[in-house]
């Protein structure tokens, strides 16, 4: 006892002296928090104070009747059996800017149906706008809950001009609980993209290039539908990182898809020989094998249906027919030797982007829609089953730069808040990446020649090998 007393004194004071570091980080972090982290912070502790009530309450908690280890030893012989234990689940509380994550145990009869349950309550009771309950591995859940909506906060992206380490990882933005949502691109052959004017497509392909850009296993080619010169669209500011670009001349238009599928002819010749796989995946892109990425925006004006007994419109018509099969060719061909096709367009019905393409492409993103047939189109007949995820909800101004996907392995439809890029910071990245651009059919010649091999050429119904490099 006189030993514990000496070192009593010194003892204390260690613990004050942690006591006031934990205090100190603390007031330094809730200091330099944003506005939103402070209130999710003090969120946070109300949440743990307030916990062993509410669980009771929500009916979270088990009563164990059998005594702990330690009531068994105390428990005397002839006095009452003692009381039966109430457990609760421990939690962890982790606040950011939108809420809080709570992370929480499971006990006997209650797992993650009971909490799922339970989540209107708990939203009620944190003041919460809504709350999900997901799995979190054995005996967990994952709790969040959201103070205020994601989708209605406008966030903003800046690219940092670094390379990516998976270029096939698409970072969209995040969803309606801000978790951050991402796309795998690899073994995907393509992409569409709806909404109505000014809904945030363009954003999201801006942001999607210009994290791309600082990449040399990456080539961009772009078709605008909607323009004559790339100075008079959204891709001015980007045009220096793309190799080809196109504009709404249908002649031009046929040439270039004609090129890639030429590209695309050469590349399924060679690949098993050069690359050693029959899958580019397998091995992933490269400077001299890039992943060749095709944006046609404003896809209607290359497969537009005219309708005539002139010449001019039957010549019209039959180059938007062959534009059609071209680009069939790269979305039904094209996956397995690094072509990516994303289509873009306002409505993706059968009328705008044939349906034998459309219905291809794997993963298809909506914006704002003002009819329920033009959300079906976008995402599929299911979409219907969801009201609350369709896009026909997402016309308020609030909603601009939100989009509605069919997540891989989530069941239903995800709410996405994509960030804003602006076009000072596209035009950055493309002048400071422009020294990569290169013609991916010149890459592809400079492999061969390294490893080789013969060029295979194409003399066949698409033409003779040409270069796809702008003028």
């Amino acid at each position: 006892m006189e030993g514990v007393t000496e070192y009593a004194p010194d003892a204390l004071l260690v613990a004050i002296v942690l006591v006031g570091v934990w205090l100190l980080v603390t007031v330094v972090h809730y200091v330099r928090a944003d506005k939103g982290t402070r209130v999710s912070i003090r969120q946070a502790v109300r949440v743990r104070w307030g916990w062993v009530r509410l669980a009771r309450m929500a009916g979270l908690t088990v009563t164990d009747k059998i005594p702990g280890l330690l009531a068994q030893i105390t428990a005397q012989k002839d006095g009452p059996a003692p009381a039966p234990r109430v457990l609760t689940p421990k939690i962890k509380v982790k606040p950011d800017q939108f809420g809080v994550i709570v992370r929480a145990k499971t006990l006997p009869k209650v797992g993650l149906e009971e909490y799922q349950k339970a989540a209107r309550f708990l939203a009620d009771a944190w003041r919460c706008t809504r709350v999900s309950v997901l799995p979190d591995g054995p005996g967990r859940v994952v709790i969040r809950g959201v103070r205020s909506d994601p989708l209605t906060t406008p966030t903003e992206h800046r690219p940092t001009g670094r390379p990516l380490e998976d270029v096939a990882r698409w970072e969209l933005g995040v969803d309606e609980y801000a978790a951050p949502v991402c796309v795998s691109l690899a073994n995907v052959p393509g992409v569409t993209v709806a909404g109505t004017p000014g809904a945030g497509k363009t954003s999201t392909v801006n942001k999607f290039v210009c994290d791309l850009a600082p990449s040399a296993a990456v080539q961009i080619v772009g078709f605008d539908g909607k323009v004559s010169r790339a100075s008079e669209g959204d891709y001015a500011d980007l045009v220096k990182r793309m190799f080809a670009f196109c504009g709404d001349d249908l002649d031009e238009a046929n040439a270039l898809f004609r090129r890639l599928v030429q590209l695309r002819r050469r590349r399924s010749a060679v690949i098993r020989d050069v690359l050693g796989v029959k899958n580019m995946w397998h091995v992933g892109p490269s400077r001299l094998w890039p992943l060749t990425v095709v944006l046609i925006d404003e896809a209607h004006t290359f497969f537009r249906e005219y309708k005539g007994g002139d010449a001019e419109t039957k010549r019209l018509a039959a180059l938007t027919a062959e534009n059609a099969r071209l680009v069939e060719d790269l979305v039904k061909k094209g996956r397995s030797v690094g072509i990516l096709t994303i289509l873009i367009s306002q409505k993706t019905t059968g009328d705008a982007i044939p349906t034998f393409i459309r219905d291809v492409c794997p993963v298809g993103l909506s914006f704002a829609q003002k009819t329920v047939e033009a959300a079906v189109a976008a995402l599929g007949d299911d979409i219907r089953n969801w009201p609350d995820a369709s896009p026909v909800t997402l016309q308020d101004p609030a909603y601009v730069g939100v989009a509605v996907m069919a997540m891989q392995g989530r069941p239903g439809f995800t709410r996405i808040r994509t960030p804003y890029v602006s076009d000072a910071d596209a035009a950055r990245i493309a002048e400071a990446t422009s020294h990569l651009t290169a013609d991916p059919a010149l890459c592809l010649d400079a492999l061969l020649d390294t490893t080789g091999h013969t060029n295979p050429g194409d003399d066949g119904p698409d033409g003779p090998a040409v270069s796809l490099a702008k003028p």
